[in-house]
């Protein structure tokens, strides 16, 4: 459930960076282990086979596998961009998931129907956590961004001072999806904490909450979206406790920003509050809590819906983004309320001038396709300093882009 990097079209250099990198980090790669890690590999063969996993799977994965040591830099240091909430609403809230969402949905339509009709959960939750968590499971996003999550997972297990025994459960857990054969070790590319797939979950989650939607006989979190999409439905639903039929919630107008508590939509009307759109509140005996994010921006009633994706990350901003993104995706428009100093975000066409801009200009954006991940924030962040731009946020929008078409 990490940001993704940005990366279209890479350069031969970064290509062959690439290329080096994964080639060692094979699981039968021929380089020396770092001194210590064969002897902890040999006692936890022991407890591996303990748990079930059967000798072959270990020979094949671990018997001449490497650590991958870069994973602390990950670990203790994540890149650090200062973002106010209508730019973090607004990188993910971006044009171009609103139109490959829609793409995606087309593709898909119905294996959202059923889903929808198994679970009570609506496509447009679905349509955002899939986009924001793996690009709709764009092929780039596994060869350009992930990493094979083995080799990571064997290094914190062996050497994170803190949690070793949490990092090493989890690659227990990796090395019983391929001992089920639902997946194979070159196949199980991830984050650098070992998240995988489509809605990128943890190998604990797969094993635990994962069901085999498409019936093939395996639960796998790659290929075909099948079983990551209805596996995470069945997540918001026995987890987040998703309502069917309620909608996460609605911006809207008049007072009672200052009410706290949970109130029902009627009580909410009768109080003089009513939905930016003019449109009745579907279900009046439905309960919703008020919230404004920001004093002056627009405020909401959040529904049980709101919160049951807020448990798929507990982060408050993370699921406002995620929900409005499916709205945008099926066709509701920006929030009417801006928020206080915000622009309005860059159309697809915008973003991939500036990427462009960037890059002539120096800037390593990564690509040109309009995705703005860590890349292109960086990239941005640089110009920024140069330029003389404050703050030097990263934040790549209306007035980032007025200054490149002035040039330096």
């Amino acid at each position: 459930m990490s940001p993704l990097d940005s990366r279209f079209r890479p350069s031969r250099r970064r290509l062959l960076q690439s290329a080096l990198g994964a080639a060692a980090l094979l699981p039968f790669a021929a380089h020396a282990a770092p001194a210590g890690f064969d002897e902890w590999r040999d006692g936890f063969r022991a407890r591996a086979l303990a748990k079930g996993i059967s000798p072959q799977t270990w020979d094949r994965v671990m018997s001449r596998l490497e650590p991958d040591m870069s994973v602390f830099k990950n670990f203790q240091k994540q890149p650090e961009f200062n973002e106010q909430l209508w730019q973090y609403i607004n990188r993910r809230v971006s044009d171009w998931r609103i139109i490959n969402g829609r793409d995606a949905l087309r593709k898909n339509e119905a294996l959202f129907g059923r889903i929808e009709r198994d679970f009570g959960v609506e496509r447009g939750t679905l349509l955002a956590l899939w986009g924001v968590e793996s690009a709709y499971g764009d092929p780039l996003v596994q060869q350009n961004h992930m990493r094979p999550v083995f080799p990571s997972l064997a290094a914190l297990a062996w050497n994170e001072p803190r949690r070793k025994a949490y990092w090493e459960t989890e690659l227990i857990n990796a090395l019983k999806i391929v001992d089920k054969g639902w997946s194979t070790p070159e196949e199980m590319r991830g984050s650098w904490a070992g998240a995988m797939g489509h809605t990128q979950w943890m190998p604990e989650v797969w094993l635990n909450v994962g069901i085999d939607y498409d019936r093939d006989g395996r639960v796998s979190p790659f290929g075909k979206p099948d079983d990551a999409l209805g596996s995470t439905a069945k997540y918001l639903v026995n987890r987040g406790k998703y309502h069917r039929g309620e909608h996460w919630g609605y911006e809207v107008r008049g007072p009672g920003g200052a009410v706290s508590g949970s109130r029902s939509y009627l009580a909410w009307s009768r109080s003089g509050v009513t939905r930016v759109d003019g449109e009745p509140f579907p279900d009046p005996q439905a309960s919703a809590t008020m919230w404004v994010p920001v004093a002056g921006g627009p405020q909401f009633l959040l529904g049980p819906n709101f919160y049951a994706v807020r448990s798929y990350n507990p982060s408050m901003n993370y699921a406002l983004a995620i929900c409005h993104l499916g709205d945008r995706i099926l066709g509701a428009g920006p929030f009417a309320q801006p928020f206080p100093g915000s622009e309005r975000a860059l159309t697809l066409a915008e973003v991939q001038e500036m990427q462009t801009r960037l890059t002539r200009a120096g800037f390593d954006t990564g690509g040109t396709d309009g995705r703005v991940g860590n890349d292109t924030m960086k990239a941005v962040r640089d110009f920024q300093t140069r330029a003389g731009l404050s703050p030097a946020d990263g934040y790549g929008g209306l007035k980032v882009l007025a200054r490149l078409r002035q040039g330096l």
